[in-house]
């Protein structure tokens, strides 16, 4: 404002795009310096840490990584010994202070668990960790506060009347609207490359093909297991139809009533009645598979007929998945229904049409695209379902077509494989990648699909 001579009309920008511009330049410059040097400070650390633990010591570097990470843990648990008062700052310093023993004893006093692998080697290392995380810490505090204050100094120079402020500004909120809608991608593509690198590491233990193809899921820790997909895939698929058969005709026609059909009464009564089930924990849900409905399809369908004499089957997980994913769809379809044009429901109603057939040939092609997502939704989450399954159709991998036999799926067995105490250096526990790897591919050939037939019909209206 003194460089305009206190009239705000001859400054090019509003006098807070001006402010705005001096706190980017004192935060965003810092921010950016200390989010890579948070990243980088942990691996130049232990690049340091290097000599404590030579490379021809260990049979492989997953020893290394597990010691590297023993190391850290003593070093954090030293901190919560020094704040707790446990220790003081010069005890934590000194290595020979108690022994192993004593060290161990204090920290578990303050809630640490070391692991087996604590030896005064990792001891020395971990002190030398505690001091150069210090350092690094009082150097990036003091380099984020000279660089903090050299933006504001750079601001407060550029500062001036005719200074593009807002074009300054604007370009910033750009580039962080386009980092936001990158965030999605960057997720899934560091998801697949996670699961890639691992499911690499599987195929170089066990033969890809017999896995893709294989008739049997028998996992066993001492060796000799037979990890085959297909069992698995075949439960998840039927689970998965049985399921999708219950929601999408009754949610799209709760949808369909909801839209055209209902009152505003009713709609406000029963639209949060519906919504109320998206709510329900799945657990609960599991259990309610478990105890009605698994029971009752045993005792009144199953064994009358002489299909089956157990709870837990297809139908029962099948059919408790349907009612879950009903509210996706009707609520999902209602609102895309109702963002079709009334122009459209208007002019099929000028040519006579009646409102069974507006629905059917004019509402239900034009709002194709939202329902096919909506549908698509609703079938990645019972694709993805694990507790309902668990409790509701078992853990047996097997290829049937019984729907009132006991059957698992792909996600049921990925938490099994990694369930415990395990390492990731066996095929038995690798394999949990690889059907996550196999979970991702059906869904993006789903994704495929529904975007295939909506641009087929898509057509029609262009």
């Amino acid at each position: 404002m003194a460089s305009a001579q206190g009239n705000s009309r001859n400054l090019h920008s509003l006098p807070g795009y001006y402010g705005w511009h001096g706190a980017i330049m004192a935060s965003l410059p810092a921010l950016g310096v200390l989010l890579i040097w948070l990243i980088a400070q942990p691996l130049l650390i232990e690049q340091q840490l290097a000599g404590f633990f030579p490379a021809d010591e260990f049979q492989n570097d997953t020893q290394r990584i597990l010691l590297m990470a023993d190391v850290r843990r003593v070093a954090e648990g030293l901190d919560v010994a020094v704040a707790a008062g446990a220790l003081s700052s010069n005890e934590a310093i000194d290595i020979r202070t108690g022994g192993d023993a004593s060290i161990r004893e204090i920290l578990a006093g303050v809630g640490v668990a070391l692991g087996a692998n604590v030896t005064p080697q990792v001891l020395e290392a971990s002190q030398a960790y505690r001091q150069l995380a210090a350092t690094g810490a009082l150097l990036r505090n003091i380099l984020i506060v000279i660089i903090s204050l050299a933006g504001l100094a750079y601001a407060m120079r550029v500062t001036k009347a005719d200074f593009r402020a807002r074009n300054r500004v604007e370009a910033v909120m750009l580039g962080v609207l386009m980092l936001a809608s990158t965030i999605a991608i960057l997720t899934t593509i560091g998801i697949v490359l996670s699961m890639l690198s691992e499911t690499i590491r599987f195929s170089a233990m066990y033969p890809i093909w017999d896995f893709v193809f294989g008739l049997t899921w028998q996992p066993n820790f001492q060796g000799n297991s037979e990890l085959g997909l297909l069992p698995l895939l075949w439960g998840t698929i039927y689970i998965s139809l049985v399921a999708m058969i219950v929601a999408v005709p009754t949610g799209l026609f709760t949808a369909i009533y909801l839209a055209e059909y209902a009152s505003p009464r009713v709609r406000s009564i029963v639209k949060p009645l519906i919504e109320i089930i998206a709510g329900i924990p799945t657990v609960v849900f599991g259990l309610f598979a478990l105890v009605t409905v698994g029971p009752l399809l045993r005792d009144w369908i199953a064994e009358p007929t002489g299909l089956g004499t157990s709870g837990s089957s297809v139908m029962t997980a099948g059919l408790v998945i349907g009612v879950l994913n009903i509210p996706f769809i009707s609520s999902l379809a209602d609102d895309i229904i109702n963002a079709v044009p009334q122009s459209l429901r208007d002019g099929s109603y000028g040519l006579g049409a009646t409102q069974s057939e507006t629905v059917r040939q004019v509402i239900l092609p034009a709002a194709l695209p939202g329902i096919v997502g909506a549908i698509l939704l609703a079938a990645s989450r019972a694709i993805g379902e694990t507790m309902i399954v668990t409790m509701g159709a078992g853990a047996a991998a097997k290829l049937d077509l019984n729907p009132f036999e006991a059957m698992t799926t792909i996600t049921v067995k990925i938490v099994s494989q990694l369930t415990g105490d395990t390492e990731f250096n066996s095929p038995e526990t690798l394999v949990a990648f690889a059907l996550g790897m196999s979970l991702f591919v059906i869904t993006l050939c789903l994704n495929i699909f529904a975007l295939w037939i909506v641009r087929k019909y898509r057509e029609q209206y262009e």
